[in-house]
């Protein structure tokens, strides 16, 4: 009958409308987190999160990432390079707290020949962070003796590798990430007070 008939085509239309609202809702979530590799949460927290990321990506300041361990901090990190306007360049991550002192300071830096036993020449992670973004991870757990290498970087845009006094310039923005209590390192003489202000942008 044309009653019946008619009831089909409302239930057709309701059910097409309902999965025409529901692809418009993926396609918004999908749109939220578009170019945050990985990332997957939909909650209020989460929304709250993808905002700062592309606030702060734009800019070229220095972003210091805090949360415990195993809570994304790299994911993080990674959605703010991708999202910067230096996306094309090289994201270079460094695990400083699986390095020792020497190592890390020649890894971050470079070397020189000569600039301590078996040093080669070689460029560091600034230099292959060049037009990039440098990301350090746990610098919460560098010595004193590279963070003060590491402020002089910061304020000047250069380095020097092991062994050398030259000055290299070098373009990069600096992530860095900690599961520590920066403030707290700084209060016990573990951390230098001014260089926690230049990462805590």
């Amino acid at each position: 009958t044309d009653i019946n008939q008619l009831e089909i085509r409302i239930e057709k239309a309701i059910k097409t409308s309902n999965l025409e609202r529901k692809v418009e809702e993926l396609e918004q979530k999908l749109d939220d987190t578009k170019n945050l590799n990985g990332f997957i949460g939909t909650s209020q927290a989460m929304k709250s999160i993808y905002r700062i990321i592309k606030q702060v990506a734009p800019s070229n300041a220095t972003v210091l990432i805090q949360g415990p361990t195993g809570t994304g901090k790299e994911l993080t990190a990674r959605a703010i390079h991708n999202l910067s306007a230096r996306s094309k360049g090289p994201f270079i991550a460094v695990e400083c707290s699986a390095l020792s002192e020497n190592i890390l300071e020649s890894e971050l830096f470079g070397s020189v020949k000569g600039g301590f036993t078996d040093a080669k020449d070689r460029p560091g992670r600034f230099e292959a962070a060049n037009g990039g973004t440098l990301f350090l991870d746990e610098i919460g757990e560098i010595p004193l003796s590279v963070q003060i290498k590491l402020l002089r970087a910061l304020e000047s845009r250069t380095i020097q590798r092991v062994g050398d006094y030259k000055d290299i310039p070098v373009d990069f923005r600096l992530v860095t990430a900690t599961n520590k209590d920066l403030l707290q390192l700084v209060a016990e003489g573990k951390f230098r007070e001014d260089l926690y202000y230049r990462l805590n942008v």
